[in-house]
């Protein structure tokens, strides 16, 4: 059950959240590969970009600390 308290800290990662919401995403990984088909065999290749949203990243971040904030510390 939440308290106050739980109350107060999900309101403060939810106004962190969307304060980050304009912060657009982080590119966390780029994988180039040999292109599929008649591209590859000519030598054409295809670069994926791995990139995550940092409302998402803040998000977890803040709910994670608060539950090890939970767990460990009350």
């Amino acid at each position: 059950m939440l308290n106050s308290n739980d109350s107060k800290a999900m309101g403060a990662i939810i106004a962190a959240s969307s304060a980050a919401a304009s912060l657009g995403s982080v590119t966390v990984a780029t994988v180039t590969s040999t292109a599929p088909g008649i591209l590859g065999v000519i030598g054409f290749t295809t670069t994926t970009t791995v990139a995550l949203p940092v409302v998402g990243i803040v998000a977890t971040a803040g709910l994670a600390a608060y539950g090890v904030k939970k767990v460990f510390f009350d």
